[in-house]
């Protein structure tokens, strides 16, 4: 007797089929979120620590990031006219493409005259996160540095809910 004629095979099949279902319901009913609600805050924690040291550094707490007593706030306050979510991007100072940590080392070795940070380091990490921060939800628009998107709207810069820290020239 051939347990494979047709009515076995659909017999066989239908059990593969409700095996895989039953498996499938009982591993997304057993699955857990890809975090816990404590694991997300400690998450928003630390980039808002991130973003607020940034925001630090952007008004002037680093004295070797400018030898002219230049922060990035006199030219971008609030990060604006930084554009970050435009990057990467053509950039003539470079004659290439760039990240936009590479443009913010450029404005603190020339207009700032300081020291370019290590762009792997927590410091340029703080300045994206608080860079980054201000232009959520502004819409992505690539091109040259002469097309530059508008800043950050009110609705979209919320700015870092924290008093100024007093250091650098930090006036907020």
């Amino acid at each position: 007797m051939n347990i494979f004629n047709a009515s076995g095979r659909r017999l066989m099949s239908l059990t593969i089929f409700g095996s895989t279902a039953t498996l499938l319901v009982v591993s997304v009913a057993l699955a857990r979120n890809p975090f816990t609600a404590d694991e997300l805050k400690a998450m928003e924690a630390s980039l808002t620590q991130s973003s607020k040291r940034g925001y630090d550094m952007w008004y002037g707490a680093r004295a070797d990031m400018a030898n002219n007593g230049l922060a990035c706030a006199n030219c971008h306050p609030d990060a604006s006219a930084t554009n970050p979510q435009t990057f990467p991007k053509f950039m003539p100072q470079f004659d290439r493409v760039v990240a936009y940590r590479d443009m913010v080392n450029w404005c603190i070795e020339n207009p700032q005259g300081g020291k370019a940070l290590d762009v792997s380091g927590e410091d340029m990490i703080a300045l994206e996160a608080y860079s980054f921060y201000l232009h959520k939800g502004v819409p992505i628009q690539t091109g040259l540095q002469t097309r530059q998107t508008s800043g950050p709207t009110p609705k979209n810069a919320r700015g870092i809910n924290v008093p100024g820290t007093g250091i650098g020239f930090d006036k907020k």
